[in-house]
């Protein structure tokens, strides 16, 4: 390259770096010292506890192999259960599977055990002890013949596993053998066999008990199902639990989502379109493996109605169900809430559809039709459940005004919410080309610049007759991600509900709820599995920066908001994040304030949005008389993409320390840059 082309080069980059910063403009810049100033006695209304909601649906290891403590994947042996990219995913982390299945048609994930013994299997379809399908594995006196699947274990939490399997004696010897084996030699870890002697359908049980040394955490290993000689037998809906689960749930899923201590627990999304809540209930053995075509993998029905209610009821969570109003109809709704009431009669939390104004929904409604079919809903809804919280669908802050004003020409009393979903993807800006702390400080924006939306919103509802002061919103869904191409692509090249800048996004938006408290009433966050919650990966359970996040605001709950000003420096943002491109006058310091008069207690949460300084904070409580050391937590990391993963569980976790509380006086602090701070007070 020339000397000259080497300048034009960079005059050019540094034309393209002048675009990107000007699209950041400091319009007050950062005092020296920011000024936190706290009014004790006043009171801006309450923080709701259904604001510390969050939310189920069967989308990636949420439910399957997620809350529920199965190991094994496609247990029932049937087929077509994943969609074309989602295969892809799956032949990519298992190449071996693509032979497998061109050369046997075993369905996948399972393969061959003994590739020696060549293909000895045989699938029956409509004869199956549950679904449509089983296995017919034929074995020979010369090779060792079964099926396996790579799995991994939850240890060192337990070595013990029960598995379970439904077989047909056909012909021969009828010994089953299930086993545990190393990937690396293929030796046996751990086995049991059992005569399967019945010629029809029977469920035979094992245990499987490996030695504390045998298996390390995160070691792949198989799980196989293997004959005796030449014995020949059908196989069908195999089972493999850790012995310490909580019925069928994950234990350690369990303690997590209790601890999270959320309000309500909303199960929905897009797979309620088309759910029919029949299919979930019975017996665990006879509910019907079928495709979720909504994320395109595997529904396997195991977190029906009843264990819905039985996690809620571990996790001390009210139960919200999102009805079918895709391709159900009315009475199967009033039908389901009937048989929800059979068994449970604690508060309940009912919203008619999901995301209906997207033709990616099954059934969707056009908008002329939804009002009416709202109304039809609700009015059959109505006397089967008058003590619960009715909700309609409505649109996303961004694009309200006309599906929003469709719900409202409903009679006022139709729905005490209407609901919106806030989700965000932070990597895609309006401003090319950008740069990474563009994106960021766009994306640290986006919550500030949901305030002024839920105005609007509120005022259109207020301006309809029989509605102001009657309804209000309710927020099902919100979430920060950062995709590529591809409807699960995703990426970590800004921050998302996934990393340590997202905790930063999810605590600005918490502060932002606890500011609208008069029209927010409802947030559930996505979600209490994957995203901003709990995640489960090679069976290891861990947690999201924003589940700490989360965490530490819950203990806001009831608590009233308390007026706040700061001299915090503030930013303006153009051509930011697509949605929310434009913010103006975002502050730096973000800072709200909450009092418990039960525990006499403040506490402030900030958020310090700077992408490089580290703020001294001087907060005056007025006449609020501390006493004692301030508890505090802090969420910060070294950088705004770390993560937490199976292999560093806690590589971003709150630091939690004291400082000392004089009574009356100011309280000095530095907050680091993009960072979440907690500070709680009590009185003296």
């Amino acid at each position: 390259m020339s000397a000259f082309s080497s300048i034009c080069r960079a005059l050019m980059v540094v034309q393209f770096s002048a675009v990107a910063l000007a699209q950041v403009m400091q319009v007050k810049p950062m005092p020296q010292t920011v000024k936190v100033e706290v009014n004790p006695s006043g009171n801006l209304g309450v923080v709701s506890p259904h604001i510390f909601g969050s939310f189920l649906e069967p989308i990636d290891n949420s439910i399957n192999n997620g809350v529920i403590a199965e190991i094994l994947v496609n247990g029932s042996l049937e087929s077509g259960l994943w969609n074309h990219a989602m295969l892809e995913q799956l032949f990519r982390d298992q190449p071996e599977l693509i032979d497998s299945k061109n050369s046997t048609g075993i369905p996948i994930p399972w393969q061959p055990l003994n590739r020696a013994a060549g293909n000895r299997y045989e699938l029956h379809v409509r004869d199956a002890a549950n679904s449509w399908q089983s296995l017919e594995i034929m074995g020979t006196p010369d090779e060792l013949t079964g099926i396996k699947q790579r799995v991994y274990l939850p240890v060192p939490r337990t070595y013990g596993y029960n598995v379970s399997f439904y077989a047909k004696h056909v012909s021969g010897p009828a010994k089953v053998t299930v086993s545990l084996r190393s990937r690396d030699s293929e030796k046996v870890l751990a086995s049991a066999s059992i005569e399967a002697t019945a010629g029809e359908w029977a469920k035979y049980t094992a245990k499987l008990e490996l030695n504390r040394d045998q298996v390390r955490r995160l070691e792949p290993v198989d799980f196989a199902v293997s004959v005796e000689g030449d014995e020949r037998v059908d196989v069908d809906l195999i089972s493999l639990m850790p012995d310490d689960a909580v019925g069928t749930f994950d234990p350690d899923v369990v303690r997590l989502a209790d601890e999270m201590h959320m309000t309500e627990l909303r199960l929905g999304g897009n797979f309620s379109s088309y759910y029919h809540w029949r299919d979930g209930i019975g017996p665990l053995d006879k509910r019907v493996t079928m495709e979720n075509i909504a994320w395109g993998i595997p529904e396997y029905n195991n977190f029906g109605t009843d264990e819905f209610l039985s996690f809620c009821k571990l996790v001390h969570a009210e139960p919200q169900f999102n009805l079918n109003m895709g391709s159900g109809t009315p009475q199967e709704a009033v039908d389901w809430v009937r048989y929800i009431r059979n068994g449970y009669q604690g508060p309940m939390i009912l919203e008619m559809g999901n995301e209906l104004y997207g033709k990616w929904q099954v059934g969707y409604p056009t908008i002329r039709e939804i009002a009416p079919r709202t109304l039809a809903f609700s009015q059959a809804l109505k006397p089967m459940s008058k003590d619960a919280l009715l909700m309609a669908t409505g649109e996303t802050p961004n694009d309200f005004e006309r599906w929003n004003a469709a719900q409202l020409s409903n009679p006022p009393g139709t729905f005490d919410l209407l609901t919106m979903h806030f989700i965000t993807g932070t990597n895609h800006v309006r401003l090319q080309p950008y740069t990474p702390d563009f994106m960021a400080a766009a994306a640290y924006a986006v919550p500030y610049g949901l305030g002024p939306e839920l105005d609007r919103m509120q005022a259109q509802m207020d301006a309809v007759p029989g509605y102001k002061g009657k309804a209000h919103f309710a927020v099902t869904e919100w979430l920060f991600n950062s995709k590529g191409q591809g409807e699960r692509n995703f990426t970590n090249e800004s921050p998302s509900s996934r990393n340590e800048g997202g905790a930063v996004m999810i605590a600005s938006t918490f502060n932002t709820y606890f500011r609208h408290n008069s029209q927010v009433k409802l947030v559930d966050m996505t979600g209490l599995m994957e995203f901003a919650g709990i995640w489960k990966r090679r069976e290891q359970v861990f947690v999201s920066p924003s589940y700490y996040v989360f965490q530490m605001y819950s203990a806001a709950k009831g608590d009233t908001v308390l007026p706040v000003t700061t001299d915090s420096g503030t930013y303006s943002v153009k051509n930011g994040t697509l949605g929310y491109a434009d913010v103006a006058d975002v502050p730096y310091i973000d800072a709200v304030a909450t009092r418990n008069e039960k525990n006499r207690t403040i506490t402030l949460f900030i958020v310090n949005r700077s992408l490089t300084n580290d703020v001294p904070i001087e907060i005056n409580l007025g006449g609020f008389a501390a006493g004692g050391a301030a508890k505090v937590e802090q969420i910060s990391a070294v950088s705004r993409y770390m993560i937490n993963d199976e292999v560093e569980p806690k590589r971003v976790a709150p630091q939690v320390f004291s400082l000392k509380a004089a009574s009356k006086k100011p309280l000095s602090i530095t907050v680091p840059h993009e960072s979440v701070t907690s500070i709680q007070l009590q009185e003296r």
